[in-house]
C-alpha cells in the first residue's frame, strides 16, 4: 500500500471512475439549490436526487463526485472520537439506470487492491451483506474471491430514507491489525462491529425498490447504484495514522492552532481534545461562509455560530483567551486550494465574518456569566442547590454558553445541573428542527411518463418570436394522448420552439399556439427530465393532435419586459460589487415582465448613500449605451476571463457568456436585450434583509420605472399641497414645522416642570410618618411618567429622608413611580422591590435600582387599593 496525501487519494478516485466511463460532477455548494428538505449538502447523493429520482435525465447515466459535505446530528462527539466530523468529503459513484451490482463490485475491489489505485492487501479487507441480498453475496464470494469468513450477513445494511428509492447495501471494511483491537472476547470485534480494528472504508448502496406511502416496496424502473467513501478516513487508513485527524487533512491546521496556543499537540489527551474540536469547526465554519451562510440565531447560521462558539470554548483549555479562529482560514484556503479555492479566494471576506462572530462571542461569554450568577443565586434563594434543565438549556441556546463551561461555574459554588431536564430540553429541539424537515419530501419517487420522453426539442427563441412547429409530444394528465379539445389543459414538446422555459430566475414566457381553427393558450414553460422545454396550456378553441403543424408565437410585449428586467439585474449584479465589495455572490434572482428581484449575500446594513450610488452605477451603464455581447465559450476559456457562474446553475463544457462591455461578465442561458439603452431605466423600489448575511433588491425598469417615479411625484405634490408650499420648498417648510413643534415641546416641558414643582409643594403637607418613616404615598391626575419622575426627584430634593411612591392614570394606563433616599437604602428599603408589589396589585409589573424605579399597570381601578400597601411595605421592613 502506498502513502498517499488527502489530494492524492481524491484525485485518483475520480480518475479511476472517468477511466470507467463517468462523468466528474464538481462538488456542489453547501448551501442547497432548490431542497428545503436540507439544512446542508449531507452527502455525495444530495446533490444528484433530480438524477435517481427521474426529474432530469444527465447526459452519462454514470456520474463520480468529490462532495464537500455538513453533518452535524452528532457534533458533541467531534473531538472525542477518532472520525466524527461536521465537515467532510465524500467520494462517490453512482449509477442512474445504467450498471448495477456486479460492476460496483468489481470496480471498488479493483480501486481498493490495485497497486496502480490504492494497492490494500486483499486479506485485510472485509465485507458486510443484507441478509437477503444474496446476489451480493455470490459476487463477493465467487467474483471476487473473498473467504465466507469475511463476508458478514447484518440485518442493517439496507439503505431506506422513507417514501422513495431504497435497497440493500454492501460494507467494506479494513482491518488495521491488533494493535486497535485483539480482545477475542470482544463481542463486537468484527467487521460491522463497534470497534476501532475492522474500519469501513466503502458503502455501496443498490438502489432497487420504490419504499411506496403505504410501507410496501416494489422494484425501481430503473436501479441505481449510489456509493460513499469518506476521503479524511480513507486518507487515516493509507497514511496509517490513529485518526482522521492525524491526516495531512487536518495536521497544517493543527500545527498552525499549537503556534497561537504555545502547546503541544500529542502530549496529553484532554487537550488533543480542544486541537481536533478547533481543526474540525475551522474547516466547517471557514467552507460555510465561503459558500454563502452567515452566523444568526437560525438554520445554518445557527450552526455556524455554535460550531464557532465550541471552538472558541475549547480554546480555552489550550489557553486562547481571545480570537483567534480567524487566523487559521489561510490555513483551511490552502490545504483545500487545488480542489476547492473557494476559501482561499474568499479568505478576507471570511476572516472579516468569523472575527466579528469570535469578539461578539467573547463578550457574550460575560453576558452569560451574569445570567449563570443570577440563575444560581435564585436557587440559592429558593433553597436549592440544583440549576434547572431549562436554565442550563436557556444558557446554552440563547447565550451560547457551554453546558460545560456551567457544570464548572455551578461546581464552584457547591451546586449541580438537572442534565436530565436539560437533555430533555434539547431533544425537544431536535424534534422541532426534524419536523420543520420532515414536511418536504427528501426524494421523489420516480415516474416514467416524462422521463420516457426522448423526441428531440430545439430552442430557438434567441433569435425568434415566432416559429412554424410540429408537436411533437401530447400529453394530458400526466398521460401520453394523442389529441385534445377546448377547454382541455394539456402538456406538450414542439420540434423546435421560441418559448423560454423558467430558468436562472427568468419566469417562462406566455403566447398562443396557433393552427386553422386552433387556439392553445401557453401559461408555463418548464424543462422536461430530458431538457426539452415543455409548455403547459389550455386549449381555447379547436382540436389539437399529435404531429399537427403548428404556429408559436411568445407575446413579444412581455418578453420585451422581461429581458430589459434580466439585463438589468446583471448590471445591478456587478455594480453590488463594486459598491459593497467582491463578497458579493447572488444567492437567488426573479425575473419577470413586472420587476426583478435580486438576492445577495452581504454581512451587514447597506447605507442610504451606498443604495443610492449603486442604483446611479446600473443607470450610467444603461445610458452609456453599450452593446451586449452574447457568445458561446469553453467553461475553462469562459472562467479564465473572469466570467460569473450564477447561483445554484450547472454548466457544461461549452458555456453561454452574456458580456456588457467591459463592466459584466457572466454564464447565463438567458434572454437579454441587445444594448443597455432599450431598459431605458432603473429604479430601486426596496432593500431589505430577508435573513442571516442575506440581502434582496426589488427593482424597476422601463415604462414600470417611469410608472415609479410618477407615482412619487405625485405623492410629493399632494404633499406639498397640504404643507402649502412648492415641492421644491416642501424640506425647508417641513424643518420650519419641526422647529416649531421643538420650541412648542420645550414651552410645553417647562410648564409641566412648574406644575410639577407646585404640586410637589403641595404633595409635601401629605407625608405620613410610619415606624419613624417618612412616607408619600399619591394617587396624581392624568400624569405622564416623565413628569411622575421629575416630581419624585423634586419631592427627595425637598424632604431629606422619605419613601416615595406616585401613581397616576394616565390615557387609560397605570403609571407608578418609586424614590428612596439615600439613608433609607442602607436601613433595607429597595425602590425595585416596592414598586414591583404596588404595580403587581394593578395587574402590572416592573423594577428598577434600590434609588429609583418605574412601572405600568394595566388596571387603573387598582390603583388607590396598591397605593395603600406602600404603609404595610414600610412597617414589615
Amino acid at each position: 500500500m502506498k502513502v498517499l496525501t488527502g489530494s492524492e487519494i481524491r484525485s485518483k478516485f475520480l480518475e479511476f471512475f472517468q477511466e470507467k466511463g463517468h462523468a466528474v460532477e464538481p462538488s456542489a455548494s453547501l448551501v442547497p439549490h432548490d431542497d428545503p428538505s436540507l439544512l446542508w449538502i449531507n452527502s455525495g447523493v444530495a446533490t444528484l436526487k433530480k438524477y435517481f429520482d427521474g426529474r432530469v435525465i444527465p447526459e452519462n447515466p454514470r456520474i463520480t463526485n468529490a462532495q464537500k459535505s455538513i453533518r452535524t446530528n452528532d457534533i458533541e462527539n467531534v473531538g472525542k472520537t477518532a472520525r466524527h466530523q461536521t465537515f467532510f468529503e465524500m467520494l462517490g459513484n453512482f449509477s442512474i439506470g445504467d450498471y448495477f451490482k456486479e460492476e460496483a463490485i468489481n470496480w471498488a475491489w479493483e480501486f481498493l487492491t490495485d497497486e496502480k489505485w490504492i494497492g490494500f492487501d486483499k486479506e485485510k479487507l472485509s465485507v458486510t451483506v443484507h441478509p437477503e441480498d444474496e446476489e451480493a453475496y455470490q459476487f463477493w464470494k465467487n467474483s471476487i474471491g473473498i473467504p465466507e469468513n469475511r463476508i458478514i450477513r447484518l440485518e442493517g445494511n439496507f439503505w431506506d430514507i422513507g417514501e422513495g428509492p431504497s435497497g440493500p447495501n454492501t460494507e467494506i471494511f479494513y482491518d488495521r491489525g491488533p494493535e486497535y483491537g485483539k480482545d477475542e472476547n470482544d463481542p463486537e470485534l468484527y467487521p460491522g462491529g463497534e470497534n476501532d480494528r475492522y474500519l469501513e472504508v466503502w458503502n455501496l448502496v443498490f438502489s432497487e425498490f420504490n419504499h411506496n406511502p403505504d410501507g410496501t416496496y416494489t422494484p425501481l424502473p430503473k436501479k441505481n447504484i449510489d456509493t460513499g467513501m469518506g476521503l479524511e478516513r480513507m486518507a487515516s487508513v493509507v497514511q496509517n495514522v490513529p485518526t482522521n485527524f492525524d491526516t495531512d487533512l487536518f495536521m497544517p491546521i493543527i500545527r498552525a492552532t499549537e503556534q497561537i496556543a504555545d502547546v503541544k499537540y500529542g502530549e496529553q489527551k484532554q487537550l488533543d481534545e480542544a486541537f481536533k474540536v478547533i481543526a474540525d469547526h475551522i474547516r466547517t465554519v471557514a467552507f460555510a461562509i465561503g459558500d454563502g451562510a452567515l452566523p444568526s440565531n437560525e438554520g445554518r447560521g445557527y450552526v455556524i455560530r455554535r460550531l464557532l462558539r465550541r471552538a472558541v470554548r475549547y480554546a480555552k483549555n489550550i489557553n486562547i483567551n481571545r480570537p483567534f479562529m480567524f487566523e487559521l482560514v489561510p490555513v483551511v484556503g490552502e490545504v483545500m486550494a487545488d480542489f476547492y479555492p473557494e476559501v482561499k479566494n474568499k479568505t478576507d471576506f471570511i476572516q472579516k465574518v468569523m472575527k466579528s462572530e469570535e469578539e461578539r462571542f467573547h463578550e457574550t461569554l460575560h453576558e452569560g456569566l451574569a445570567i449563570l450568577e443570577a440563575v444560581m443565586k435564585k436557587a440559592k434563594e429558593g433553597k436549592s442547590t440544583v440549576i434547572s434543565g431549562a436554565d442550563v438549556f436557556r444558557l446554552y441556546d440563547t447565550y451560547g454558553f457551554p453546558v460545560e463551561l456551567t457544570s464548572e461555574y455551578a461546581e464552584e459554588q457547591g451546586m449541580e445541573l438537572d442534565l436530565e431536564g436539560f437533555e430533555q430540553e434539547m431533544e425537544s429541539q431536535r424534534n422541532r428542527a426534524r419536523s420543520a424537515r420532515q414536511e418536504v419530501d427528501s426524494m421523489q419517487v420516480q415516474t416514467g411518463v416524462l422521463g420516457d420522453i426522448t423526441v428531440s426539442s430545439e430552442f430557438v427563441g434567441y433569435d425568434a418570436l415566432t416559429v412554424e412547429s410540429t408537436i411533437a409530444a401530447l400529453l394530458q394528465d400526466g398521460e401520453m394522448a394523442s389529441s385534445a379539445s377546448a377547454g382541455d389543459e394539456i402538456q406538450f414538446i414542439l420540434d423546435q420552439t421560441p418559448f423560454y422555459a423558467e430558468s436562472g430566475g427568468q419566469i417562462a414566457d406566455i403566447g398562443t399556439l396557433n393552427a386553422t381553427g386552433v387556439l392553445v393558450k401557453i401559461k408555463d414553460v418548464q424543462k422536461a427530465p430530458n431538457g426539452q422545454n415543455l409548455h403547459r396550456g389550455i386549449v381555447e378553441e379547436g382540436t389539437v393532435s399529435l404531429h399537427d403543424k403548428v404556429t408559436a408565437i411568445v407575446d413579444a410585449s412581455n418578453r420585451s419586459k422581461i429581458i430589459k428586467n434580466h439585463t438589468a439585474t446583471h448590471l445591478l449584479h456587478q455594480a453590488l460589487k463594486d459598491v459593497l465589495g467582491s463578497h458579493v455572490n447572488q444567492a437567488g434572482s426573479l425575473v419577470q415582465s413586472d420587476r426583478l428581484r435580486f438576492d445577495f449575500s452581504h454581512f451587514g446594513q447597506i447605507t442610504a448613500e451606498e443604495l443610492e450610488n449603486i442604483e446611479k452605477i446600473v443607470n450610467e451603464k444603461i445610458w452609456e449605451s453599450i452593446a451586449v455581447s452574447i457568445k458561446h465559450k469553453n467553461i475553462d476559456e469562459a472562467k479564465a476571463m473572469g466570467a460569473m457562474a450564477l447561483f445554484g446553475e450547472k454548466y457544461g463544457k461549452i458555456v453561454r457568456v452574456v458580456q456588457v462591455g467591459d463592466f459584466s461578465l457572466e454564464l447565463c442561458g438567458g434572454c437579454h436585450v441587445d444594448n443597455t439603452s432599450a431598459i431605458g431605466l432603473f429604479k430601486i423600489v426596496s432593500e431589505a434583509g430577508i435573513g442571516a448575511g442575506t440581502r434582496r433588491i426589488e427593482a424597476v425598469t422601463g415604462q414600470a420605472a417611469y410608472q415609479q417615479l410618477t407615482d412619487q411625484i405625485s405623492l410629493l405634490k399632494q404633499a406639498s399641497a397640504k404643507l402649502k408650499t412648492s415641492p421644491k420648498d416642501i424640506v425647508a417648510r417641513i424643518d420650519g414645522l419641526m422647529a416649531e413643534t421643538k420650541q412648542l415641546q420645550r414651552e410645553n416641558e417647562s410648564l409641566a416642570a412648574k406644575i410639577s414643582n407646585i404640586e410637589a409643594g403641595n404633595l409635601v403637607n401629605n407625608v405620613k410618618e410610619i415606624n419613624g418613616v417618612n412616607v408619600l404615598a399619591a394617587n396624581i391626575q392624568g400624569v405622564d411618567m416623565n413628569n411622575l419622575r421629575t416630581m419624585a426627584d423634586d419631592l427627595k430634593q425637598k424632604i431629606d429622608s422619605v419613601v416615595i411612591v406616585l401613581g397616576s392614570v394616565n390615557e387609560g394606563k397605570v403609571n407608578i413611580i418609586a424614590g428612596v433616599t439615600k439613608d433609607l437604602i442602607e436601613k433595607g428599603f429597595h425602590a425595585g422591590k416596592i414598586i414591583k408589589e404596588v404595580a403587581t396589585r394593578c395587574g402590572g409589573g416592573g423594577g428598577g435600582r434600590p434609588d429609583m424605579a418605574q412601572a405600568g399597570g394595566k388596571d387603573p381601578s387598582k390603583l388607590q387599593e396598591a397605593l395603600q400597601f406602600v404603609e404595610e411595605y414600610v412597617k414589615s421592613v
